[in-house]
C-alpha cells in the first residue's frame, strides 16, 4: 500500500507541475505499477487494461463524432446567427455566449465546443465594443457546467460511469447501487447546477469578471506595440546593402524582427528572406528603443521621423496584391509548438507569417521573444496573408481567435452529422445498445456517409486524453487492490462522528474539486471514486450519490487556469491573471458545492 501511495504522490506532483505532458506522466504511472507488481498487485494485463476500457474506447469515438459536427461548420453557423441578435449589448452577448456553449457542450466534447466558439465570441466582443475578457471566462465556465447535462458531455462522465460499473461488478454486496450511467440519468442535476451557474455569471460573476483587455480599436494598441514598432531607412553606406534579408537576420545579435519591407511604392511581406537589401529600402521593425539606437549605429540605418505604424499600414497589400491581416493566434493544447520557440520552430518560414507580439495571460513578452519557450494558451499577434491565416486556422496546433471563412466546411453534410449524433444519443438513451457500441457505430457512420474522410478520423482523436485515460485507470485498480481506498475512506468516515452523511457528501465534492483544480480531472476521478464508494459503504449511505458528487466536482474546475483545458484556452486571449480564476471561480465553486450536494440529496437521497 505504501508503494501505491508513493506512486500517487509522485503522480500528483508531476500532474501539478507538468515537467512533462500529463499523458506521458500517465504512461509512466502505468509502467511503474506493472514493474512494482509485487507491491502494487497490478498485473501486466491489468496495467494495460485502460486501453481496452469501455470508457477509453467511448471517449475515442466521441472525439470522432464531435469532429464530424465541427467539419460541417454547423456550430459556426449557429454562432453567427445568434451573434446577429446581440448587437453591442454586453448582457445579451454574455447570455448568448453562455446559452450556446452550455447547450452544445452537452452533446459534443466541451473542450471542442470552446475551441470552435472562441473565435465567434472574440469577434462578438470586438464588434460590440465589449472587452473580450468579460465573455471568455464565462465561455469556459459555461462549457464545463454544460458538460454535466449528459453522459457524453465530458470524458470525465464516461470514465466515472466505467469506474462505477467496475466497482459494482467487483463487490456487488457493498456497491449494489452502482451501475453504468444512462445518457440522461443526471440531466436534472445538470440543469440545476447549470441554472445556478448561469444566474451567477449573469449577475455577481459579471461584476467580478475583470475587463483585462479593452474593447479593440486597433490590435497594435491592444498589444501595446506603439513603442515597439517603427520604420527605418537603409542608408547608402549601410553594410546591409547587397545582402539578403535572411543572411542579415541570421547574423545579427540584435533582438529585432523585420515586419515588412517598403521599396518605393511597393510593400513586400513574407517571404522576405530571399530579398536583396537595397539603399533606400524602408524596414518596418519590431524592437525596443534601446536596441533600435544600437541597431541604427551598427547597421547604417536612419530612423524615419513621426512614424505611426498602425493596423491599417500592417494590413495593406503586398507586392503580389495579396492583402495581409493581423490576427490573434492561440497555442492550443497538444500543439507541437509547446516547448519550442518561434526560432526553433522556424515559425516565420513554416507559416509565411510574422509574429509581432506574444501575450501570456496579462503579460507581454518583449525581450528575445523569438527564443521564449511557448506554452499552451500563449496568444500570438500574427501578420499574414489570408492564405497563411487559413493554413493556421486549419492547423490543430493553433486556435485563430477570430472568425475565418473556411470554404472546406461540408455544410451539405450538416443534416447527416446532426442526425448521426442524434441517433447515437437516442439509441444509448433507450438502452438499445451500450454507449460504447452506439458511439463506435456513429463514428463509422461519419466516415461511410462522407461527413469525415478516413484520414481525418485519426486527426479527430485527442490522443493525449486517450493515453491519459489508459494510464490512470490502473492507478484506481492498485488503490482498490492494496486497500488504499479503504484506508482513505476510513479517514473520511471518521469525520462522520461529527458530521451528517450529507456533509460528508459535500466534503467529497470539495476535496475532489480542489484536487481537480491542480491535476487532471480524469486523474482525480480515478483517485476519488473508489474512496467515495468505500466511504459510502462504511456509512451505509447511497454509493451512487457519492460517486455522482465526485463526478460533478471533477467536471467543474473553476479556480485555476490549469484546472481544465478550456480555462487554458481563454487565458491568453482574455489577458487574465491567475488570481482572476480564484476571484471569479471560487464563489462559483462554493455555489456548485452547495447546489450539487443539495440536488443529489433531493433527487437520489444520501
Amino acid at each position: 500500500m505504501q508503494v501505491v501511495f508513493l506512486v500517487i504522490l509522485v503522480a500528483l506532483v508531476l500532474f501539478a507541475t507538468e515537467p512533462v505532458p500529463i499523458d506521458i506522466t500517465a504512461i509512466g504511472i502505468m509502467v511503474a505499477l506493472m514493474v512494482l507488481e509485487p507491491w502494487t498487485r497490478v498485473s501486466p494485463a491489468e496495467g494495460v487494461s485502460g486501453f481496452a476500457s469501455t470508457a477509453t474506447v467511448t471517449v475515442l469515438a466521441m472525439f470522432v463524432l464531435s469532429y464530424g459536427v465541427q467539419r460541417t461548420g454547423a456550430v459556426q453557423i449557429l454562432g453567427r446567427k445568434i451573434a446577429a441578435f446581440t448587437g453591442d449589448d454586453e448582457g445579451r452577448q454574455l447570455g448568448a455566449t453562455i446559452g450556446v456553449v452550455g447547450s452544445i457542450s452537452g452533446f459534443i466534447n466541451n473542450t471542442a465546443a470552446v475551441a470552435i466558439l472562441l473565435p465567434m465570441v472574440t469577434d462578438l466582443a470586438h464588434e460590440g465594443k465589449t472587452s473580450p475578457s468579460k465573455l471568455l471566462l464565462p465561455l469556459s465556465y459555461a462549457s464545463m457546467f454544460g458538460g454535466t447535462l449528459t453522459l457524453i458531455g465530458t470524458s470525465t462522465n464516461i470514465l466515472a460511469s466505467d469506474l462505477s460499473v467496475r466497482l459494482a461488478t467487483q463487490d456487488p454486496a457493498a456497491f449494489g447501487e452502482l451501475h453504468a450511467f444512462s445518457m440522461f440519468e443526471f440531466t436534472a442535476l445538470g440543469l440545476i447546477v447549470s441554472g445556478v451557474g448561469t444566474v451567477y455569471l449573469l449577475t455577481v460573476g459579471r461584476w467580478l469578471t475583470p475587463a483585462r483587455i479593452p474593447p479593440r480599436e486597433d490590435l497594435t494598441e491592444e498589444f501595446e506595440l506603439e513603442e515597439y514598432l517603427t520604420e527605418v531607412v537603409v542608408e547608402d553606406d549601410s553594410p546591409l546593402v547587397g545582402r539578403t534579408v535572411a543572411d542579415a537576420l541570421a547574423e545579427t545579435d540584435f533582438d529585432v524582427d523585420l515586419v515588412q519591407l517598403i521599396r518605393g511604392e511597393t510593400t513586400f511581406a513574407e517571404p522576405l528572406g530571399p530579398k536583396e537589401i537595397q539603399s533606400g529600402d524602408v524596414f518596418a521593425l519590431r524592437t525596443d528603443r534601446g536596441t533600435l539606437v544600437e541597431l541604427i549605429d551598427a547597421e547604417g540605418l536612419a530612423l524615419l521621423p513621426e512614424v505611426d505604424v498602425t493596423d491599417a499600414e500592417l494590413e495593406g497589400g503586398d507586392d503580389t496584391g495579396l492583402a495581409r491581416s493581423l490576427v490573434e493566434v492561440v497555442v492550443a493544447p497538444r500543439s507541437s509548438l509547446v516547448g519550442e520557440s518561434l526560432a526553433s520552430a522556424s515559425f516565420r518560414d513554416r507559416y509565411d507569417a510574422t509574429v509581432l507580439a506574444l501575450r501570456r495571460g496579462p503579460e507581454y513578452i518583449r525581450e528575445r521573444m523569438d527564443h521564449a519557450e511557448l506554452r499552451v494558451g500563449d496568444t500570438l499577434l500574427v501578420q499574414a496573408t489570408a492564405d497563411s491565416v487559413s493554413r493556421l486556422n486549419a492547423n490543430r496546433d493553433f486556435i485563430v481567435a477570430q472568425e475565418i471563412e473556411r470554404p472546406d466546411y461540408r455544410e451539405s453534410k450538416i443534416p447527416l452529422a446532426l442526425g448521426i449524433v442524434a441517433a447515437v444519443v437516442t439509441v444509448a438513451a433507450l438502452d438499445v445498445l451500450p454507449i460504447m457500441v452506439s458511439a463506435l457505430a456513429g463514428a463509422l457512420a461519419m466516415v461511410v456517409t462522407g461527413v469525415l474522410k478516413p484520414p481525418e478520423v485519426y486527426d479527430a482523436v485527442e490522443w493525449d486524453v486517450i493515453f491519459l485515460l489508459a494510464g490512470v485507470i490502473p492507478l484506481g485498480i492498485a488503490l482498490e487492490k492494496t486497500g488504499g481506498a479503504d484506508l482513505l475512506a476510513d479517514l473520511v468516515v471518521a469525520s462522520a462522528d461529527v458530521l451528517p452523511a450529507i456533509a460528508v457528501l459535500g466534503l467529497f465534492y470539495v476535496v475532489t474539486a480542489l484536487l481537480t483544480n491542480v491535476i487532471s480531472n480524469n486523474a482525480s476521478v480515478v483517485l476519488m471514486i473508489p474512496v467515495a464508494a468505500e466511504a459510502a459503504a462504511q456509512l451505509d449511505a447511497n454509493a451512487f450519490a457519492f460517486v455522482l458528487a465526485v463526478t460533478f466536482a471533477a467536471s467543474t474546475a473553476f479556480m485555476t487556469p490549469v484546472g481544465y483545458q478550456t480555462n487554458l484556452f481563454v487565458y491568453g486571449p482574455g489577458g487574465y491573471r491567475f488570481t482572476d480564476y480564484i476571484r471569479v471561480g471560487a464563489p462559483l465553486q462554493l455555489l456548485f458545492a452547495i447546489a450539487t450536494t443539495a440536488g443529489i440529496a433531493v433527487i437520489w437521497g444520501v
